[in-house]
């Protein structure tokens, strides 16, 4: 035992990992990848059984991801920039992240190939277990898009981000629904920021609602369908869009990653 806890040490020490509150600093905007639920409402148990938490030790949550099949994870690309394999589990099954309802491991992280070229863009990224995941009425995949989101189009965000910027994660899984905004409308909004581009979708419910610290790389989904996950705002719940990679604008790249072929699709 004393064998692994030093291992573990060392490890961290030589891959620090990126937190998920990590700052990053957009235009006129002070901004950080999104962390917990702002003005959200505990889920049901079963709402969303495609959510994992992903956890460097297990014990301590990171960052969100959501269950594609069997061995295949998606989450945001600086979720697991810094790590390694080894300091990538999975928990699934569970509405609490300190309670889990099965645990895997990694044996392969995928980055997009253009992660942050440019900054803030592509940031998306698959994560590989190293063993099937068990299918059961609490985890279960969930399916990728067919269209692009549409304005009018509900989207559900879930997560164990924290209630206030750069607060802890919460102990059970908060759920939120949002309004989708459209790229030219959010673009503007942020001030034409470099940071923003096709790759991205928007969604606002409104002033004191929104992704937080510890939301990174978790789920947005509408009608039955995975078509965002979490990657920076303005924290937390100010009245600003959050901004999300879009899942049907990476498709192909998803597509090909898990099918074994490395071409990069951008």
């Amino acid at each position: 035992m004393q064998l692994l806890c030093l291992s573990i040490v060392i490890l961290l020490l030589v891959h620090p990992p990126n937190p998920c509150q990590a700052k990053r600093v957009v235009g006129p905007y002070s901004t950080v990848p999104s962390g917990r639920i702002k003005g959200g409402v505990e889920a049901e148990i079963g709402f969303a059984p495609y959510q994992v938490s992903l956890q460097p030790i297990v014990g301590s949550h990171n960052c969100g991801g959501a269950i594609l099949n069997e061995q295949w994870i998606i989450t945001a690309g600086h979720c697991v920039e810094n790590y390694i394999p080894a300091l990538v589990n999975v928990i699934t099954g569970t509405n609490k992240w300190a309670e889990p309802g099965g645990i895997y491991y990694t044996a392969e992280i995928h980055m997009h190939c253009m992660y942050d070229q440019p900054y803030m863009h592509n940031d998306i990224a698959l994560v590989k277990l190293t063993q099937n995941i068990t299918f059961n009425e609490l985890t279960q995949p969930i399916d990728l898009p067919i269209r692009p989101v549409h304005p009018g189009d509900e989207i559900v965000l879930t997560g164990w981000g924290a209630h206030e910027a750069y607060g802890g994660s919460v102990e059970d899984l908060y759920k939120l629904t949002l309004g989708f905004v459209s790229f030219e409308e959010c673009y503007r909004i942020f001030n034409q920021t470099s940071s923003m581009g096709v790759g991205h979708i928007c969604t606002f419910s409104r002033e004191g609602e929104g992704s937080c610290h510890g939301d990174s790389g978790g789920p947005l989904v509408s009608d039955g369908r995975l078509v965002g996950v979490v990657n920076w705002g303005r924290p937390c719940g100010l009245g600003f869009p959050d901004v999300h990679a879009n899942v049907y604008y990476y498709l192909d790249w998803i597509r090909s990653k898990i099918s074994g072929n490395d071409r990069c699709y951008y």
